[in-house]
């Protein structure tokens, strides 16, 4: 995870204050919860759960500092101007003494060279008490042409997935900020429990908080009684793995799903539907079957579903075990399909 200068207190005028590093987003949330905000910050990083985990923390962290009023103001590139950008962080409002906008899918700029130059520009020049978060999302590969942003900022905060540890220590900010307090264990056994899988555990504490309430305290008896055989483990999640194509968190729900008790055919049909809605037809997850028709041709989503019809005739027929079907079938949609000799997994599985 790459380091970040540390936050320093937003409209201090003209130059930076020196503060201590903040090696993670940890660190940084907690100097923010100390009222030290950066006036710039550039976030990037291919954990998109965790990303939402941190902004959270960090619209919290300025509600807390500046009045439960000051609501950060929400954009997005492709729909803003740079100069509505620049404004919010260098013009202030004459109704609040400080100001956070956060730019989502920043990477939009990096369709031209002159945006990008004219907001790097503008970032070294905040207003009196205006933050500016600028967040890029998960991409294939580091893109370049952002750098100039990225340098520009103040502080720069890299979201890589979180090993069991610092997960646990996550998750201890996730309760805290709801006033929740856990016995020992707690947090890192339903880590333990996802298995690696962070938009889980985060969709699980969110949970545990709701059913909780504020100030209460967990035991692992409550965890217990509430937890499902398998942590958020419901076909559209299943589906989502499939659909950007991650094979690792797509074996791991598929296995929590068969595990919580989903009907073999319910899964079948739900790859069917998901790859028949790429294909034009109707589709149950409309946002799911486009994600896939981005990265799949029309010739490997045909495969696809082949694969699919395939599957489910072996499995009627008496000719495999389901489980092994379905764990096969979920690795070949799943797997993107690049390679040097141009054979894809769905081609490879068509043939047999």
């Amino acid at each position: 995870m790459r380091s970040s200068r540390a936050p320093s207190r937003a409209g201090s005028g003209g130059a930076r204050r020196a503060a201590p590093r903040a090696a993670d987003g940890l660190a940084l949330l907690e100097a923010c919860d100390r009222g030290r905000f950066p006036p710039t910050l550039y976030i990037d990083g291919p954990d998109e759960p965790l990303k939402a985990a941190f902004l959270a923390s960090y619209r919290h962290a300025w509600m807390a500092a500046n009045g439960g009023d000051a609501r950060p103001r929400v954009l997005r590139a492709a729909e803003t101007d740079v100069s509505e950008i620049l404004a919010a962080l260098q013009g202030g409002s004459l109704f609040a003494t400080r100001e956070l906008a956060i730019v989502f899918e920043v990477e939009d700029l990096g369709r031209s060279e002159k945006r990008i130059t004219a907001l790097a520009a503008g970032l070294d020049h905040p207003g009196d008490g205006a933050c500016l978060v600028l967040v890029e999302s998960e991409g294939d590969t580091v893109r370049k042409s952002l750098d100039p942003l990225r340098g520009a900022c103040a502080a720069l905060w890299t979201a890589y997935p979180p090993d069991g540890a610092a997960l646990a220590a996550w998750g201890e900010r996730r309760l805290a900020r709801d006033g929740v307090t856990a016995e020992p264990r707690v947090v890192s056994a339903i880590a333990t429990a996802c298995e690696g899988d962070d938009a889980a555990f985060f969709n699980e504490l969110d949970k545990l908080v709701t059913f909780a309430g504020p100030d209460a305290r967990l035991t692992l008896a409550d965890v217990e009684a509430l937890r499902k055989p398998a942590l958020e483990a419901d076909l559209p999640d299943y589906l989502a793995a499939v659909a950007i194509g991650d094979p690792t968190r797509a074996a791991q729900r598929l296995g929590r799903l068969l595990a919580s008790g989903a009907g073999e055919g319910t899964v079948l049909f739900g790859l069917a539907n998901l790859v028949g809605g790429a294909l034009g037809g109707w589709a149950r997850y409309r946002e799911l079957s486009e994600t896939l028709k981005r990265r799949s041709s029309a010739r490997e989503l045909a495969r696809a579903l082949d694969a699919v019809y395939r599957a489910e005739a072996a499995w009627k027929g008496g000719r495999g075990d389901i489980v092994t079907l379905l764990e096969h079938t979920t690795r070949v949609l799943s797997t993107p399909s690049a390679s040097a000799t141009g054979r894809t997994p769905l081609a490879a599985s068509a043939r047999r």
